[in-house]
């Protein structure tokens, strides 16, 4: 008989999860998704041009919420959970809740949901979300470029849309962003690399997507993974990069998957030494050596630096960080403060007295924000609730400190500058050394 299995996950890991290992095996049957995490993801249906021919009708997607029921309802035998960035208290209290509903609870790993690439590839992941993937890897990139590789990136899953027509998505240009209907969370993570002359890929179908990013018109040479969250890549890396946050020392082995993503690590970078405390990252560095005691490590510090200094000494500021480091990823200080503190601004204004719609729906799912707003932006509704609260908020100007310049998704009539931050690694071993070690061959070929 057939296996009934319910996936567990946020339009991401498990799309990948079902892809590997559950697509056109007849030994199994997918009888739903759930989704958590992102808003708005729930009620749609996994196409059959994914799900593939055993699923003529799709696979419907429910609201996590409804899982015992579904259990039940779905007579299913077994549950996978498939997404990142919670705590291991909230897995095996899900895992009791699976449980105690009569389904077995499962956690896939690396061997089962690994692709292997004909090309090198460099893996970049993290131990929460909001460490600093992005910007490390964006200190790969150029390295590579400078020894004359051409890389082609591609950036774990944000398929909030249509799957179907999200399978494959390929940005070479911004225009690309707006053909591919892209929310504020994916251009965060596209546009930095197309305004470096960056090739990158996302999607839903990863195998596919791998092939293309191999045979990029472009070329490639090598292939670099963009973790999201603190999952572990898709495709089986030749060096394992894995980011720590001092800021939150513990974490590196109290959340899952990112303890699996440290003790897959070839290389350990602990960023943001500069604004950490010292006992914090003895604390973290003394983690990383028990978790992964063959790693290399490297400390880094998160550079800063503002457009406009002057919108921030002595004014009154509205800071903005990144969406999901705040919310799932429960930080409670980004670059913005960082640079607010750094510049002198005269006060830091609380967002939440003005937050309307879907932001304030965020205030309150994720009561530990307090002075930040997040740029939360995965739909039109909530795009338009972040302009609205933004331009209510009594304040002199504006610290953007996001990955993109928000004036240009959304009209702000205030005046506002940005914080840019780039990896700023601290002496030596560091990735430039590495990196030729590694890939000096393919540099020569």
């Amino acid at each position: 008989m057939k296996k009934n299995i319910i996936i567990i996950g946020a339009a991401g890991r498990d799309f990948h999860n079902f892809n590997t290992v559950y697509r056109g095996n007849p030994e199994y049957q997918v009888v739903a998704f759930t989704a958590a995490q992102i808003p708005d993801i729930a009620d749609r249906i996994y196409p059959t041009a994914l799900a593939g021919e055993l699923y003529p009708q799709g696979i419907p997607i429910f609201p996590q919420k409804e899982l015992p029921r579904l259990i039940n309802d779905l007579e299913a035998n077994e549950c996978v959970f498939s997404y990142s960035d919670v705590p291991y208290t909230y897995v095996m209290g899900l895992s009791a809740e699976v449980n105690a509903s009569g389904a077995d609870f499962t956690l896939l790993g690396p061997k089962r949901t690994m692709l292997k690439s004909v090309k090198p590839v460099i893996a970049v992941g993290a131990i929460r979300t909001g460490c600093g993937k992005s910007q490390t890897s964006r200190k790969i990139v150029e390295i590579l470029m400078e020894m004359g590789l051409k890389v082609v990136a591609v950036r774990h899953p944000m398929p909030y849309g249509d799957l179907a027509a999200q399978r494959v998505q390929r940005f070479a240009e911004i225009d690309d962003l707006k053909k591919h209907n892209c929310t504020i969370e994916e251009m965060e993570e596209y546009e930095p690399y197309i305004e470096r002359g960056n090739v990158i890929y996302a999607g839903v179908d990863y195998k596919a997507i791998l092939h293309a990013a191999e045979n990029d018109p472009n070329g490639c040479d090598v292939i670099l993974w963009d973790g999201g969250n603190d999952d572990f890549p898709f495709y089986k890396p030749d060096l394992m990069v894995t980011v720590v946050d001092p800021h939150r020392p513990g974490h590196e082995l109290s959340y899952f998957p990112g303890e699996v993503t440290l003790r897959l690590a070839d290389v350990v970078v602990i960023n943001k030494v500069d604004s950490a405390s010292p006992s914090n990252i003895t604390t973290v560095k003394k983690n990383v050596l028990h978790a992964a005691p063959t790693a290399t490590i490297i400390e880094a510090a998160s550079a800063i630096t503002v457009d406009d200094e002057s919108l921030i000494r002595g004014k009154r500021v509205l800071v903005i960080e990144d969406g999901p480091t705040l919310t799932h990823g429960e930080m409670k200080l980004g670059a913005g403060i960082v640079a607010a503190q750094r510049f002198g601004a005269a006060q830091i204004i609380d967002p939440r007295p003005y937050a309307v719609g879907e932001l304030a729906d965020a205030f309150r799912t994720y009561p530990h924000i307090e002075n930040l707003l997040p740029a939360m932006g995965y739909g039109e509704k909530q795009v338009a609730d972040l302009a609205a609260t933004i331009n209510k908020v009594d304040c002199d100007a504006v610290i953007i400190a996001t990955p993109i310049d928000l004036q240009r998704v959304l009209e702000i009539n205030k005046p506002a500058t940005r914080v840019k931050y780039e990896l700023d690694e601290i002496g030596k071993p560091n990735l430039k050394q590495i990196i030729h070690g590694r890939f000096a061959k393919q540099a020569k070929a």
